[in-house]
């Protein structure tokens, strides 16, 4: 019998992690889409218990020799599992920074703090989340410290790193910086533009059963396998579980026919990614997603570049009559074009087009970072977010629901997650740049409904890479060319002052 290496016995250890994980995912969409409301302290601790299995499995001693033994014969390693096991010890280094029963205070005040949002939200009164927010971002803050601690870098760095690995806050700024500089002139003009002639509304009840018979239609031909993933209707759209079983969420709204299908491209967007990854991995740390701005970047391209292009429009148009049997000048292609590219200051981050989005990213960005250093206490945020809102968006939300009961991310601990929205969609503009360049034919293929070539440019670029690269050698792999927001300024550029 062959001697197992201690590489090999790291695979073995990785794979169970995997398990575990892919359980986690199940669970948490369970909570979101049909557990009952009052289970919310059962599924904490289901949750709190899981993981910690996946903490205890990443601090052992043995473990731990796995990977200095490893290490040593790194010579013989393939380049593949070289990038294994780099991300193996970027796993370990991260876990071992938090004590065990940190993680497990964290996940069970998580799991009560989701539970509040919701309650908040049918409330729509923030004040039944903060005192449980103010618990999650106590322990958020504490984990931060114990990180930046260990890796040297600023607490609010630490957790971003996590989320999009390599890109801390100065490389954030220099992204954000050129995209702040033009949009606000961007904007104005943009609004000037679509006003003569004006654009249509498009009124009407949409039921929600015909929506979601329109999207799956959709999600079809875009290529997602029913077989292994689900989708469903919830509060707040969201993507869960592993390849082999992936769960998409959107919401529909019953007078805007557009809210859910978007919704359900932009989850369908990172739903094929994770599809996509490198099949012969699937159970390791360099087969999963290369971060959350790499996922955003595939929800935005189908959602924003693709789900709001011409070409698209024309093939989506004879569907619209089909599942709602309306015609008119208001559903006209060109209408309807311009209906999806209107651009409009509001206070909705999901509602809000490509152009006042980043601001919406900018806007939880600064508020994130001083309630983790300490700056903005929680009980503040109303105020604090309603402040910024005013002087940024140039309006006052009318409501906790329009203000800062809009996402579920800090409820979750999600700290250092927003930007990558924004990163995202700056990447998201540089591959749809090189794929117009690549298959100057796509404008067709999007108008026949053939989304295949589109799929299998990404496949092969993107998804099939996993997480072998960093994030910059990634996009540059894919594009030829750095990372720079130059790209996806080019596309604004000619979409909202050229073309619309």
């Amino acid at each position: 019998m062959a001697t197992v290496t201690p590489y090999q016995q790291l695979e073995q250890e990785f794979r169970r992690l995997h398990a575990f994980r892919g359980a986690l995912a199940v669970l948490r969409w369970d909570a979101a889409i049909t557990m009952p409301r009052g289970s919310a302290d059962v599924r904490g601790e289901q949750l709190a218990t899981l993981e910690l299995e996946c903490h205890a499995l990443l601090g052992t001693p043995r473990l731990a020799r796995l990977l200095e033994r490893a290490q040593a014969g790194a010579a013989t390693l393939a380049d593949w599992q070289s990038a294994n096991l780099r991300e193996m010890r970027r796993l370990r280094d991260h876990a071992i920074a938090t004590p065990p029963s940190l993680v497990a205070r964290i996940a069970r005040a998580v799991a009560q703090a989701e539970a509040r949002w919701r309650e908040a939200r049918e409330r729509n009164d923030f004040g039944v989340l903060a005192p449980q927010l103010e618990e999650v971002v106590r322990l958020v803050r504490s984990r931060a410290e114990l990180l930046a601690q260990r890796f040297g870098l600023d607490p609010w760095d630490a957790l971003a790193d996590e989320f999009t690995p390599g890109l801390l806050s100065r490389d954030i700024d220099a992204i954000f910086t050129p995209l702040s500089q033009r949009l606000p002139t961007l904007v104005t003009e943009a609004i000037e533009r679509q006003a003569d002639p004006p654009i249509l509304p498009i009124e009407g009840r949409f039921p929600a059963g015909r929506q979601r018979a329109l999207c799956i239609e959709v999600m079809k031909a875009f290529g997602f396998p029913f077989d292994r993933g689900r989708f469903d209707d919830s509060d707040h759209a969201f993507t869960e579980g592993v390849p082999g079983d992936i769960r998409v969420t959107t919401r529909f709204s019953p007078r805007d026919p557009f809210q859910g299908l978007l919704g359900a491209l932009h989850e369908t967007g990172q739903a094929l990614y994770d599809l996509g990854l490198p099949a012969a991995w699937v159970d390791q740390p360099v087969g999963q997603d290369r971060g959350m701005a790499l996922e955003e970047s595939q929800s935005l391209l189908l959602e924003m570049m693709v789900g709001r292009s011409r070409a698209f429009v024309a093939w989506l148009r004879p569907l619209l009559e089909k599942h709602f049997d309306a015609t008119g000048p208001q559903l006209s292609e060109e209408n309807v074009y311009r209906y999806l590219n209107r651009v409009a200051r509001g206070p909705n981050r999901s509602e809000a087009d490509e152009l006042t989005y980043q601001t919406h990213i900018v806007l939880r960005y600064e508020l994130e970072r001083r309630l983790l250093s300490g700056q903005l206490p929680v009980r503040e945020l109303r105020d604090a977010w309603n402040d910024l809102s005013a002087e940024r968006l140039g309006l006052v939300p009318a409501s906790d629901l329009e203000g800062c009961l809009q996402d579920i991310h800090w409820a979750l601990g999600s700290f250092g997650h927003f930007p990558s929205y924004g990163v995202g969609a700056v990447i998201a503009g540089q591959l749809w740049e090189a794929i117009r360049e690549h298959r100057p034919t796509i404008d067709a293929e999007i108008q026949a409904g053939q989304f295949a070539g589109l799929l299998g440019w990404l496949r092969e670029r993107v998804h099939a890479l996993g997480a072998r690269f960093g994030v910059p050698e990634l996009v540059r792999h894919a594009t030829g060319r750095p990372l720079s927001a130059a790209p996806f300024l080019r596309y604004l550029e000619r979409k909202y002052v050229s073309d619309l």
